[in-house]
């Protein structure tokens, strides 16, 4: 079951890295929808690239920004692990890395059951919508809580340039995290 999932975030990552690569500016339509975000100009810098495919769809530009998001959160799971793998040697930093390991990787997992979620929705209005975007926004909430709780935990027990380090990675990954959760709420259009 993991590998068509596997298969699908693969081709969406493919056709959304084609989409990206061929560069255009925002559109009206992305900015006005950036502009519900807390983070407008980082919503702007990562989602511009989508504006061709987004095609003025809110639901569209909701999966986009998931994408991101998991793709961020991802990187932040893997570049917090690479820290926990040196770390192990220092006993009172160790704790709170592999915590922050575990925080990242369950955000990853709520992005993307967010986003799997997403994709049963149907259409605005439909039956199960209210259901489906619910249960979206329940799971991109559950990512920043993840994202979080890392940064709480990474206290004085973690030196403070790994802590820095950790912190930089994770902050990003909780803003584009907070903008899909925006997104996903404009698309909800209040059910």
């Amino acid at each position: 079951m993991a590998k068509p999932q596997l298969t699908i975030a693969t081709l969406l990552s493919l056709s959304l890295l084609i989409s990206a690569t061929t560069s255009s500016p925002p559109s009206d339509f992305i900015r006005s929808s950036c502009r519900v975000t807390r983070y407008p100009d980082l919503c702007l810098q990562s989602l511009s690239s989508f504006s061709p495919a987004a095609q003025h769809n809110p639901l569209e530009l909701a999966r986009f920004a998931l994408t991101v998001s998991a793709d961020h959160a991802r990187s932040a799971s893997t570049f917090v692990g690479q820290i926990c793998d040196k770390s192990s040697a220092h006993s009172h930093s160790g704790g709170p890395v592999r915590d922050c390991l575990e925080n990242m990787a369950d955000s990853v997992d709520h992005l993307r059951q967010a986003a799997k979620e997403l994709g049963r929705t149907g259409r605005t209005g439909s039956a199960g919508f209210k259901f489906h975007m619910s249960n979206v926004q329940t799971w991109c909430s559950a990512a920043l809580t993840d994202e979080n709780t890392c940064l709480d935990g990474l206290g004085k027990h973690v030196e403070p340039e790994t802590r820095s380090a950790i912190r930089k990675k994770v902050v990003d990954v909780a803003q584009v995290t907070s903008n899909a959760l925006a997104l996903v709420n404009r698309a909800s259009g209040g059910y």
